[in-house]
C-alpha cells in the first residue's frame, strides 16, 4: 500500500512485497531506509539508502535529519523542473520571434501589410504568454535559490566539519562557483524576457494603425532622450576612444508629430551610426582612432515651414546600391543575427506615412554617411 511514509527495516532476511522484493531477498542488508519525496502531497522521487553489514545504522534522530534533507531536496527538484520549463519557454519563445521577423519581410515584400499586421498582432500575443510566464517564474525561483543557499549556510554553521563524502560533493560540484554564477544565470534570463517583451511590443506597435492624436512635441528633447539611451554604446571602451557628439540646434518651433515614433526613427539611425564605426574602425589602433575620432554631428534648422534634422557621421558610408535599398524592408547589410532589416524600413513609414515628411540618405563609401528628415510643423 502507498502510505507515502518512511520504510525503516533490519535484517531484511524474510519475503517482503514491493518493488525491492527480488533484491533485498538477495542481498539481505542489515539497514534499509525509503524516505518518499513529497512537494505539496504530489510523489516526486524516493530515496533509497542501506547498510549492507550493520543493523541498526537508520537511528531516530538519524532518520529525522535524512527526512528534513528529502523534503528540502524535493523543493529542490521541482525547482529544477520548473527552471528547465522556463528555459524551454524561452527557447520557443525566441524561435517564435524568429519565425515573425521572417514572416513578416515576406509579406512586405509581397506587398501584404494588412495581413502581416493582423499576424504580428496574433503571434506578439502568443509570444506575450510564455514571456509571462517566464517573468512570473524567474523571481519565485530566485527566492528559492536564496532559500537553498542560506539553508546551505545554515548547515555549515551548524556542521563546520562535515564527512568526507560532502566535502568530495561540495568540491565536485564546486559550490561556490555555483553561489556566484546562479544569480548572474537568472539575471540573464530576465534581461533576455525583457528583450523579447520590448522587440515584440515594437513589431506590434509598427504593424498597427496608430489611433491617437497628434501633440506637440520639443525635437530637442527626443534627440535628446534617444542619446540618452545609447549613452553606454557611445563611450570609450578597450578597443576605441568614446564616440564624440556635435549638436548644432538652431531654436525650433514644437512640432505636431507622434512623438514615441520619432524618438524610435532617431534611435534606428543613430544606432545604425554607432554600428557603422565597427566598421571603419578595423584595423586601426587605440590611438589612430583617438586622432581621428568616431563622431555624430546633429544639425537642426526650419527651411520652408519644415523642421530639419540633420544626422551625420564618419563612419564607413555606404556603396550606392546600398543607399539605393537602404529604406527597403528586409534589407541589412549586417551578419546574420545581428539586423533585422526592419530598422531603416521602420523609420521611413513613420516620417513618410505617419508624418507627411520625408527621409533622405546620402552617402560615399568611406566618407560617412548622412540621414536628412524633414516634418511639417503643423
Amino acid at each position: 500500500k502507498n502510505t507515502q511514509e518512511p520504510v525503516l527495516i533490519n535484517e531484511a532476511k524474510t519475503e517482503i512485497t514491493g518493488i525491492l522484493e527480488g533484491y533485498l531477498l538477495k542481498h539481505q542488508p542489515q539497514s534499509v531506509l525509503c524516505v518518499p519525496l513529497l512537494n505539496q502531497g504530489n510523489l516526486v522521487a524516493i530515496a533509497y539508502l542501506e547498510h549492507p553489514t550493520t543493523k541498526g545504522v537508520f537511528t531516530h534522530n538519524r532518520q529525522t535529519i535524512i527526512e528534513f534533507l528529502c523534503a528540502q531536496a524535493a523543493v529542490a527538484l521541482q525547482n529544477a523542473q520548473l527552471y528547465s520549463q522556463a528555459q524551454q519557454s524561452q527557447a520557443e519563445a525566441e524561435q517564435a520571434l524568429m519565425d515573425l521577423q521572417q514572416a513578416q519581410i515576406q509579406l512586405v515584400q509581397s506587398e501584404k501589410m494588412s495581413a502581416l499586421g493582423n499576424l504580428v498582432a496574433g503571434v506578439a500575443h502568443e509570444i506575450n504568454n510564455p514571456v509571462g510566464f517566464l517573468k512570473g517564474n524567474i523571481q519565485p525561483a530566485q527566492d528559492y535559490v536564496q532559500d537553498l543557499l542560506g539553508l546551505i549556510d545554515l548547515y555549515q554553521e551548524k556542521i563546520p566539519d562535515p564527512d568526507t563524502d560532502i566535502e568530495d560533493e561540495i568540491e565536485s560540484i564546486d559550490l561556490e562557483f555555483v553561489r556566484e554564477d546562479l544569480p548572474k544565470l537568472i539575471n540573464s534570463m530576465n534581461a533576455g524576457v525583457d528583450r523579447i517583451r520590448n522587440i515584440s511590443n515594437s513589431l506590434r506597435n509598427f504593424s498597427r494603425q496608430d489611433q491617437e492624436h497628434k501633440i506637440a512635441f520639443n525635437l530637442h528633447e527626443g534627440i535628446d532622450s534617444t542619446l540618452l539611451i545609447l549613452k553606454h554604446r557611445t563611450k570609450a571602451n578597450e578597443e576605441r576612444p568614446q564616440i564624440q557628439i556635435f549638436k548644432n540646434y538652431s531654436e525650433l518651433p514644437e512640432v505636431q508629430c507622434f512623438p514615441g515614433q520619432l524618438n524610435q526613427v532617431f534611435m534606428n539611425v543613430l544606432a545604425n551610426a554607432i554600428d557603422a564605426f565597427e566598421g571603419a574602425n578595423q584595423g586601426k589602433t587605440f590611438k589612430e582612432i583617438e586622432a581621428s575620432p568616431n563622431t555624430i554631428t546633429i544639425t537642426t534648422s526650419v527651411v520652408d515651414e519644415q523642421v530639419e534634422i540633420q544626422l551625420q557621421d564618419n563612419g564607413c558610408g555606404m556603396k550606392p546600391e546600398t543607399v539605393e535599398r537602404i529604406f527597403e524592408q528586409g534589407f541589412t547589410t549586417k551578419e546574420v543575427g545581428k539586423g533585422t532589416g526592419l530598422g531603416m524600413a521602420i523609420a521611413h513609414q513613420i516620417i513618410t506615412e505617419k508624418h507627411g515628411g520625408a527621409i533622405v540618405c546620402h552617402s560615399e563609401l568611406g566618407k560617412g554617411a548622412e540621414f536628412i528628415i524633414s516634418l511639417p510643423i503643423g
